[in-house]
């Protein structure tokens, strides 16, 4: 319809300028024009014409050339706001033409909006008989691009992905100093739990980032991205023991480089300071078998993941295979850096668990001088482990905050950027310019000359190829109705001197290319999963720094409205996020691929139907099965990586698997194995699996503990006339792993309160209690902490997720004792009721399916012990069935009492025989970053032939029922996983097994 009323909209125009001043230079055979005006005015207003345009469209002028019978129109670039596809231009075309054949002999039309010719504003990806313009390919596409970072132990190859590309995008604004305030603040406000300048952070950083890796990208970020509060930099300079070097042959030395390093200084930094300008390095020539090596050795100061990352000095004469060694405590994974690039700043590597403290054995980065090729050289300078605490100073002191809640101002600094080039264009008067300034001058810092920062493209740079760029925002804007702002993807076709062309004379439609892919996939998805009526805002040519400075193709997405309620409930949903980030990475997939003029092929969804048992002979069994994806038909999985962790360590690097089940041998006892699957294509690799365990004891029958906790969703919500908002303390949502854009609770619900400032934002106004610290969610890794549990006491396990139970390919009827994980599982909407009709609720606590699976088990005389915050209210409370009660109460032998039933997570025995101990049981129930919390547990009491085992301290409210007869089932109304002290998970559990005599 559109399309239509385009040409319509052109006729119209044309009548309009026989009213106006620019009739004088129209041939007269426009007056023919005169015949038909009065007849489609009246058709216009009698209604028979129904058409709507972009708003601001104009109409700039129209020429007729009598002789070469050519016409031209001209309107303005608001008329190209819309997609453009060779449909409907062509039909644009068609119809236009043959409105005016019937005046005056056309031999050819030309339609434009700003300069652009309709033709030229298809992307090349959309073009089926259009010939590809490759006037918009940037010339390093055709040239030999240096490969510049290869994880080497990964154990396929990408060859349909995006294997050595180089991606540079950023997450919205970032904490900064107010030089006029005096003060640190956010650049947005707080508004419905998140705020701006990390509300883009939920996405890029969980889910964008590792789905462009996962497709074999490197993904370059100009804030810090992580989020792990201790750092710590083993520099050569530093003069201990931390860093070591060796050498096993005579004729090879490791020497003082030439030119400058990092070195740490005494932080916090002054303005402008560069650490990358203030020490040295040290460089060794290479050889083909390794005769020297250095290792950086951290002292680790509590356990957990730590990014890598690492610098060096490039030269002409570096060596392009630098081999980078990192020891975790999943092993070692093997890098190869061209470090002829990237020189002089913080490059990564990848995130690893490391143990506390100083670790020679599995917590270092070694480096060699080993290369294919003699005689170049290889730099080391310093490696950094951890995202670390602000270290520049602004108006007297820090930000006191985490590096990565902070602006890409900050971080630009501490990785060594040149501040008149990149970061400090206002004189140090105006962090807030500086900051949204300095991105797209840091990508063209990152490439180097001829594409270098715009003050000066001839500057070296650091010779990285940048292949696309994006700044990823959300919007303002506010809607009464029920809908949603929607999407708008910002380009510029000219830069800082108003040249329509990069520095090597490409042009910039390049840039509206990859806007309308990415706006296309985003709009097109979210109209198939969440929204029918997704809203399509404007491409939008116009000058913004984050889309102009650039000198490599980049898009500035605005997805949502961070201040409409509707785009808000969106937000906060990770499966939305991961979606979204989906969206975007197939997006930019397509970009490059028809840039270079290759196949591509989308990476795998998740494998589901987990299981791991023991065979006889001790060894342990995977089975999975594949998911296809409904959006992308490409997105087959045709192998799969298994990836292990033993006991406390980290994952390995993981084996290829054919098909979908692998044996796993030689195991030892009493040794806790975990594993989780990814599917793999030509395309890259899927998101992991939920983590399953196993314990295997000799001679020990095991128990199986089933995983059912697969819940992630966005918090409750209320909605009324005139109050809306979300209500976390009705539900507080489970994130997908973590969440970093949460704030604080939302505390005003006034749909009538009037924005006055950021600090005073009005409706959806929310705390800042949280905004430094990262929310726990959902693992996917509860079954080890069961079973860790079931291991200290003696047991052998196993374990298998619950759509293997329900489609049974697992037999409960294996087993004497089974363990039902179900953490904060509960019946969960989509954002909008017509999802649920296509793609059903999910993530209900006992479908049908697991329902007619645990009955035949108990009736068969099986023993069940099951937790869950909501494992009777899922049950009960808003069901119409009564089988739905029935099952509760005479299957599993409990009743609900009451949900929400406490605040304290403070549990007593009420059952001296069952639990003699004095000392209470506490869970977590408060937000955290070690562990999800159960906000709102169940009160479950018991039924005939049950009784009440264990309450709750508050209210002394029923909170674990027992029965034991021919089968037995011990129900825990909050998640047994959430206990704080592994003494008592210990001795409740060794309490449960003792009830049902395991």
């Amino acid at each position: 319809m559109l399309l239509k009323n385009i040409s319509l909209f052109l006729l119209l125009s044309v009548i309009l300028l026989q009213n106006c001043s620019t009739e004088k230079n129209i041939s007269k055979e426009f007056n023919l024009f005169e015949q038909s005006k009065q007849e489609f005015l009246s058709d216009l207003k009698s209604g028979k014409f129904d058409f709507s345009l972009p708003a601001g469209t104009k109409l700039t002028s129209m020429n007729y050339d009598e002789n070469r019978k050519l016409l031209e129109i001209n309107f303005n670039d608001r008329f190209g706001v819309v997609p453009m596809r060779e449909d409907n231009v062509n039909l644009i075309y068609k119809q236009t033409k043959s409105f005016f054949s019937n005046y005056f002999e056309i031999n050819e039309l030309i339609i434009k909006s700003n300069i652009y010719e309709l033709h030229e504003l298809i992307p090349n990806y959309y073009r089926k008989d259009l010939e590809i313009d490759k006037n918009r390919i940037p010339k390093f596409v055709t040239q030999n691009k240096p490969v510049f970072i290869k994880n080497e132990s990964k154990p396929i190859d990408i060859s349909k992905g995006l294997d050595s590309k180089n991606i540079a995008l950023w997450h919205s604004h970032g904490w900064y100093y107010n030089n006029n305030l005096d003060r640190w603040m956010w650049q947005r406000a707080r508004l419905f739990q998140i705020v701006e300048d990390k509300g883009p952070m939920g996405y890029v950083l969980p889910f964008l980032v590792p789905m462009l890796e996962n497709a074999g990208a490197n993904v370059f970020l100009p804030r810090e991205r992580d989020f792990q509060t201790n750092e710590i930099v083993v520099d050569n300079d530093g003069g201990n023991n931390s860093y070591q070097e060796k050498v096993f042959a005579d004729n090879f030395n490791w020497i003082t480089g030439e030119g400058v390093g990092f070195q740490l200084g005494n932080p916090p930094y002054e303005v402008n300071f560069n650490p990358f300008e203030s020490g040295t390095h040290r460089i060794i020539q290479t050889s083909k078998t390794i005769t020297a090596e250095c290792n950086f050795i951290p002292e680790i100061p509590e356990d957990g993941e730590y990014s890598v990352y690492v610098s060096y000095v490039s030269t002409n004469t570096s060596s392009t295979d630098v081999n980078y060694k990192v020891y975790h405590l999943g092993g070692v994974t093997d890098f190869k850096v061209n470090q002829t690039i990237g020189g002089k700043t913080w490059i990564y590597l990848g995130k690893f668990k490391f143990a506390k403290g100083f670790n020679p054995e599995n917590g270092k980065v070694s480096v060699s001088n080993e290369s294919q090729s003699d005689g170049r050289f290889v730099s080391v300078d310093a490696v950094k482990f951890g995202g670390g605490m602000g270290i520049v100073k602004r108006g007297g002191a820090t930000s006191g905050r985490p590096k990565y809640v902070e602006g890409a101002r900050y971080w630009l600094q501490y990785a060594g950027m040149p501040d008149s080039l990149v970061y400090s264009f206002n004189k140090n008067k105006d962090d807030y310019k500086d900051d949204y300034q300095s991105r797209a001058e840091w990508v063209n810092y990152l490439v180097g000359n001829p594409y270098g920062p715009n003050k000066n493209k001839a500057v070296k740079g650091l010779g990285i190829p940048i292949d696309a760029s994006m700044a990823f925002h959300t919007d303002a804007g506010i809607t009464k109705n029920d809908t949603v702002i929607g999407t708008l993807s910002i380009y510029s076709t000219y830069g800082l001197d108003s040249s329509r062309t990069f520095p090597d004379g490409v042009s910039k439609i390049a840039n509206r290319d990859l806007a309308d892919l990415v706006q296309t996939q985003l709009t097109e998805d979210l109209q198939a999963k969440y929204d029918k009526v997704w809203n399509r805002r404007m491409l939008w040519d116009a000058f913004y720094s984050e889309a102009a400075r650039q000198n490599v193709p980049s898009v500035l997405l605005e997805l949502l409205s961070h201040q409409n309620f509707l785009d808000s409930k969106f937000e906060l949903d990770p499966r939305f996020r991961f979606d979204v980030s989906r969206a975007i990475y197939k997006a930019f997939l397509k970009f490059i691929a028809t840039e270079n003029g290759s196949e591509f092929v989308v990476q795998p969804l998740p494998v589901t139907h987990f299981s791991a048992e023991l065979s006889d002979n001790g060894n342990i069994k995977l089975r999975w099965q594949p998911k296809d994806d409904p959006l992308e038909p490409s997105a087959k999985a045709q192998k799969y990586i298994v990836y292990k962790r033993i006991n406390d360590g980290g994952f390995d690097n993981g084996v290829l698997s054919d098909g979908n089940e692998c044996v796993i041998t030689s195991i030892k006892e009493n040794t806790i194995y975990s594993f989780m699957v990814t599917a793999v294509n030509d395309g890259g690799e899927s998101f992991p699996s939920e983590i399953l365990s196993v314990n295997f004891i000799k001679n020990k029958k095991p128990i199986l503990i089933v995983n059912g906790f697969d819940r992630i969703c966005g918090p409750a919500t209320i909605e009324t006339e005139t109050v809306k908002g979300f209500a976390d303390f009705i539900d507080q949502g489970v994130p997908y792993k973590y969440d970093l854009s949460y704030v604080g609770s939302q505390h005003n619900f006034d749909i009538n309160s009037k924005w006055i400032t950021d600090d005073v934002p009005g409706h959806g106004a929310s705390y800042a209690d949280f905004e430094t610290k990262v929310v726990a969610g959902n693992t996917f890794d509860y079954v080890y902490e069961h079973g860790k549990t079931f291991a200290e006491l003696g047991y052998s396990f196993v374990s298998s997720s619950d759509e293997a139970v329900e489609s049974e390919n697992i037999a409960l009827s294996n087993y004497s004792f089974v363990d039902l994980v179900l953490g904060e599982e509960k019946e969960t909407s989509w954002i909008k009721p017509f999802t649920d009709s296509l793609y059903g609720k999910q993530f209900k606590t006992f479908n049908h399916e697991l329902q007619n699976q645990l009955r035949s088990y108990l009736k068969d005389g099986g023993n069940l012990f099951v937790s869950g915050s909501y494992i009777a209210s899922d049950l009960y409370i808003k069901r119409k069935d009564d089988n739905e009660k029935d099952f509760a109460n005479n299957i599993l032998k409990y009743k609900l009492d009451s949900d929400h039933a406490v605040k304290n997570g403070i549990v007593i025995s009420a059952d001296k025989e069952f639990f003699p101990n004095e000392t209470p049981i506490v869970f977590y129930t408060e937000l955290n970053d070690k562990f999800y919390n159960a906000e709102a547990p169940d009160a479950i009491g018991p039924v005939k032939g049950s009784k009440t085992l264990m309450r709750y301290s508050e209210n002394l409210y029923s909170a674990v029922v027992g029965y034991k007869d021919k089968s037995g089932v011990v129900a825990c109304g909050f998640p047994f996983e959430t206990i704080k002290s592994g003494i008592d998970k210990k001795l409740f559990l060794n309490a449960v097994l003792k009830y049902l005599k395991q």
